[in-house]
């Protein structure tokens, strides 16, 4: 009960969001996944051409996060984040209707800039409007985000049956409702003046050297996030010889985060500085990696099934705590970002933002793969588990440094006096 209640203390305008971003993660997930078996299987389409209409779906999303921040800074985030779900329904339709790559390419662009609009000015106009109460609100926005992305692809994998038109049709309605209540419902929020150009903006931000260093601190939580979709199902199919243990550790992770993360952010919060909990929760993150190493050598049980519960108990209890890490950590990183700048610039700081985490995702990815490859050939599981623990240590002791400096917004920690 006290989720509904903290639901119902946060503002009309941040209750709409939440919804917005449970239909936004229902939509989303209810086809990308089931996309690429779509144009393999059903259009014919080599994997060169599955390619890259995938990745020009994800270019023009993580490429563009700038322009639908600025957008939002200057035209207001309700008609930026209108707009993106306007060109979501109709890629999504298009998704559905074409089967030409041109139609699929242009499909692609534009749920991808649709994603680049929304994505940041939503994160901008949630933070304008929960005031004090940022932390909760986007502790929520992930519960919500979570539920939607757990959603998703069980709708979609029903709608599947009757064929993929009709999972891309729902998809392209869910973002259709959404585009007509946020027209109706939100507020328009504020938008500060301003006599910069767009450029000299994008410069300020740049140029904020402790804004910079702390996006790249944070590098090592994108880059470990994604490991829940890459490293840790492949770890434990491999450790355990059961593909359905890819799935349990995605389910754990989910309903951890479902469970746990707004009465996490609630406790934290009163306890400490914030910063200092962004630190810890990457610290946790790297440990996460730890567990695992213990199974992911060697050969998997072949059908013994208590040895297979044994080896999956390590990679379970590196997901939970990777989870948990993560709940600790990024509600306070979303709130601390508006305080690097201006208030006329949220939509840019954190588009700037999501700019540094997509290509810290592209190359964290790339780089695990390259050591779950390396570590395969010379017979060594624990390699790419131990490459992750370096890189969240390190993301942790840059956090750390940052906070000691008092570079981050906020006071830093008092000295003792006998320091």
């Amino acid at each position: 009960m006290s989720t509904w209640r903290e639901i119902r203390a946060l503002p009309p305008a941040v209750r709409l969001l939440l919804v917005n971003q449970l239909g936004v993660n229902t939509g989303f997930y209810l086809l990308i996944p089931y996309l690429a078996v779509h144009l393999s299987d059903d259009l014919g389409m080599s994997a060169a051409a599955v390619g890259t209409v995938l990745g020009v779906r994800n270019l023009s999303q993580q490429g563009l996060f700038v322009i639908g921040g600025s957008a939002s800074d200057r035209l207001g985030a309700r008609r930026v984040i209108i707009a993106g779900c306007a060109l979501r329904t109709a890629g999504f339709a298009l998704f559905a209707l074409g089967d030409g790559i041109v139609v699929l390419l242009a499909a692609s662009v534009l749920s991808g800039l649709a994603g680049a609009l929304f994505n940041p000015a939503v994160r901008a106009h949630l933070a304008q409007e929960a005031g004090e109460r940022k932390a909760e609100a986007f502790a929520l926005f992930n519960v919500f985000a979570t539920t939607g992305a757990l959603i998703g692809p069980l709708l979609g994998s029903a709608l599947l049956l009757v064929d993929f038109r009709a999972a891309a049709l729902t998809a392209a309605g869910i973002f259709a409702v959404l585009t007509v209540a946020q027209a109706l419902v939100l507020p328009p929020g504020r938008v500060a003046p301003t006599t910069n150009g767009v450029l000299a903006d994008w410069r300020a931000v740049v140029r904020n050297r402790p804004f910079m260093s702390f996006a790249c601190a944070m590098v090592g939580m994108v880059a470990l996030e994604s490991q829940l979709y890459l490293l840790f199902p492949d770890g434990a199919r491999r450790a355990t010889g059961w593909d359905g243990a890819a799935g349990l550790v995605f389910l754990v992770a989910t309903l951890a985060g479902l469970a746990l993360q707004l009465r996490i952010t609630r406790a934290l919060k009163r306890r400490g500085s914030r910063t200092r909990w962004i630190g810890v929760g990457l610290a946790l993150m790297a440990v996460a990696f730890v567990p695992p190493m213990l199974v992911t050598s060697g050969t998997p049980p072949d059908g013994d099934v208590s040895q297979a519960v044994l080896r999956a108990v390590p990679l379970l209890t590196g997901a939970l705590l990777l989870q948990t890490g993560l709940m600790v950590a990024q509600p306070f990183v979303m709130e601390l970002i508006p305080g690097f700048g201006r208030a006329g610039l949220t939509g840019t700081y954190f588009g700037v933002f999501y700019v540094v985490s997509g290509i810290a995702a592209a190359l964290g990815n790339a780089a695990v793969g390259w050591a779950m490859d390396t570590g395969r050939r010379i017979g060594d599981g624990w390699l790419p588990w131990a490459c992750c623990l370096a890189l969240g240590l390190v993301s942790a002791a840059g956090t750390a440094r940052l906070h000691r400096r008092g570079a981050l917004p906020g006071r830093p920690d008092p000295v003792p006096a006998h320091a």
